[in-house]
């Protein structure tokens, strides 16, 4: 057998289709750019937090506390958690990659739903395991689905509820339902990155199924109502062994002094998260309603972000909207990744935004 003439990666690896992130920038000359395309918070971070990370900033030479122990006992102490069932990362993209880094060996299955977030998969064949894929219903998880996907290898189901890019959700009731369908040797990962969003009475994030359960986790992020996406911080709640054992895996330092210091001012002010939380529930109503009366079909959303859905025609495709909306300063997602090829995300911005994105689209669908 010839030797190879360079390195190369292990089987699989290059099977992998590389995340691609939101664009950032929009065509040159444009004079403002209001970046929607990655549903951070357009109220920015806490002063709070700001003020945590400028005081952090001055002692940079030294480790950070590897335990990220103030940061976790800041989030115990808001929800109402044991400190020693968190763990904390950088990002909740890093804790849901452990998850499977660590349950998943080669051959075996992981699930999550048709149009779920596109790193579950990723993360699953990086650890060497099968993605499996459940149909939604009306752009929604479907419990009966993910349970006849369920196999003899299936390791570890991952939900995003709400999900992105459709922030649609499933009440409780039916995570309950899912929960107790699945064989006790499956991990159920709920990842409730837009939980605080949610204001709906059948919704939970799932803390107290965690609690009750021996095969449940529970992910949050910092990067959407906290607006610290650039600081990069998750966590996860869960059972004592599994926290265990992704202590075991992480890295020593994985989460950084400045992010410590930003997410445990942050997650402490907590009116700060309700004036995010009331701005994005007055205008995700508004702009969901202006479009509809422009004629575009809207995903019902929970989170801070709407998923918009054009015409299926040469002229009005969400392709040539995206283009349209950028040259004007508006820069949103597109999702042909996710499964939808002619809908476009947009995360919930400032007034004037928002304002500006519908009269834009308006003028883009008589033109």
């Amino acid at each position: 057998m010839t030797k190879p003439l360079r390195p190369e990666p292990k089987p699989g690896v290059m099977d992998i289709a590389a995340y691609v992130p939101g664009k950032s920038a929009a065509p040159d000359g444009v004079a403002k750019v209001h970046k929607l395309s990655s549903n951070e918070n357009p109220l920015g971070a806490s002063p709070r937090a700001v003020e945590a990370v400028h005081e952090a900033a001055g002692m940079l030479e030294f480790y950070p506390d590897g335990a990220a122990t103030s940061l976790r006992q800041a989030i115990g102490e808001v929800h109402g958690l044991n400190p020693a069932n968190i763990v904390c990362s950088n990002g909740s993209d890093e804790v849901i990659q452990l998850l499977a880094q660590t349950y998943l060996q080669p051959g075996d299955e992981g699930l999550f739903t048709e149009h779920g977030f596109l790193v579950y998969r990723i993360y699953i064949q990086a650890a060497g395991g099968v993605p499996v894929v459940a149909p939604e219903m009306d752009e929604t998880a479907d419990v009966d689905a993910i349970l006849a996907a369920v196999t003899e290898k299936t390791r570890i189901v991952f939900l995003a509820n709400p999900n992105n890019p459709t922030g649609t959700y499933i009440p409780f009731e039916e995570v309950r339902r899912l929960h107790a369908g699945l064989p006790k040797d499956v991990l159920l990962v709920l990842d409730a990155a837009y939980a605080e969003y949610v204001r709906r009475n059948d919704y939970e994030a799932g803390i107290e199924l965690v609690s009750s359960s021996h095969n449940v986790v529970m992910t949050r992020t910092f990067s959407k109502v906290h607006g610290l996406g650039g600081a990069r911080i998750g966590w996860l709640y869960g059972p004592a062994h599994v926290i265990d054992a992704l202590n075991r895996v992480r890295s020593p330092f994985n989460v950084n002094a400045m992010a410590i210091a930003a997410g445990t001012a942050a997650i402490r002010d907590q009116a700060h998260v309700q004036t995010s939380v009331e701005h994005n529930e007055r205008w995700l109503s508004w702009v969901s309603e202006e479009l509809r009366t422009l004629g575009l079909r809207v995903t019902p959303s929970v989170g801070n972000f709407i998923l918009i859905h054009f015409p299926d025609d040469e002229t009005h495709s969400a392709a040539m909207a995206d283009d349209y909306l950028a040259g004007r300063g508006y820069v949103l997602r597109r999702v042909g990744a996710y499964g939808f090829p002619n809908a476009l995300r947009m995360t919930i911005g400032t007034e004037e935004a928002n304002r500006g994105v519908v009269a834009a689209l308006a003028e883009f669908l008589k033109a």
